[in-house]
């Protein structure tokens, strides 16, 4: 078993899994991988199974009816508790996330609680969306910034690594949000209990094969999500918990031991009293 996990919810992926699987199996760095599939009629789940027969590194979930983002990663995340991988990732099974940025995340991570993947960190890196799309993103979290003090630039943002410790940080049967919410719900978890949380840049590119599984539900359940979350923090727009400040580097004179001035001692070779 390899240290790192990566849960890939899928319905309906069947053309994107055979190769996305290839790509991760291929990465400089050894993942394991968890598809976490509910019950897709394009039979990406029997594909899941017969990668999964194959290739070692892959396992499967397999979900009686489409549950939604939320709980496919919640059923993804408990089975990486319970086999105790050091990080895991959160990925979309249709290419808008590059499995080659994986590296870059868990390097991140070993200096954090949380890595998030932004597509506005330092400028927009987006391929293939539409005005009116890239303008809701944008104003999306403008307005989870607003109100809940969280200072992250990509708060709906779905490629993230998380850390064990983070995971067991969250009661996971709390979380009943999905899309767009679940993703500020497990963010803002983690930061108001002064965890570390650093973004990382990457480029998302619009799903290659597909069709895109955003909802006017997904998007008013995110505006009301905001607000339960706020209140949570009991009105707080900072972590209820200061995070931890990094200690300052000691210098070798800090690390020696403290020792007692000599005093002054009388030449046995001289009489005593003579000066």
């Amino acid at each position: 078993m390899n240290k790192t996990l990566v849960v890939v919810p899928t319905y309906n992926e069947r053309e994107n899994l055979p190769l996305l699987a290839q790509r991760l199996l291929g990465l400089p760095v050894p993942v394991d991988i968890l598809v976490v599939d509910d019950n897709s009629p394009d039979g990406t789940g029997q594909l899941a199974d017969e990668l999964a027969a194959k290739y070692p590194a892959i396992h499967v979930l397999h979900g009686k009816e489409k549950r939604g983002l939320g709980r496919a990663y919640i059923a993804g995340f408990k089975w990486a508790i319970e086999h105790a991988y050091e990080f895991v990732f959160e990925m979309d099974g249709d290419f808008s996330h590059n499995p080659d940025d994986i590296p870059m995340l868990l390097n991140a991570a070993r200096n954090a609680d949380l890595v998030l993947g932004s597509r506005y960190l330092n400028g927009i890196r987006i391929v293939n969306w539409p005005l009116r799309r890239l303008m809701l993103s944008k104003a999306a979290a403008t307005y989870v910034r607003l109100i809940t003090g969280m200072q992250i630039t990509d708060p709906t943002g779905g490629y993230k690594c998380f850390t064990l410790r983070a995971l067991q940080a969250i009661n996971l049967d709390e979380i009943n949000s999905d899309g767009y919410s679940f993703q500020i719900e497990m963010t803002h978890r983690l930061w108001r209990q002064g965890m570390k949380v650093v973004e990382v840049p990457i480029i998302f590119t619009e799903r290659l094969h597909g069709h895109s599984k955003m909802s006017g539900h997904i998007i008013s359940e995110a505006l009301i999500m905001v607000w339960r979350l706020l209140f949570q923090n009991e009105l707080r727009r900072r972590p209820a918990v200061k995070p931890a400040q990094p200690e300052e580097p000691r210098t070798a004179k800090q690390d020696e031991p403290h020792e007692k001035p000599k005093e002054p001692q009388t030449r046995s070779d001289e009489p005593p009293g003579k000066t």
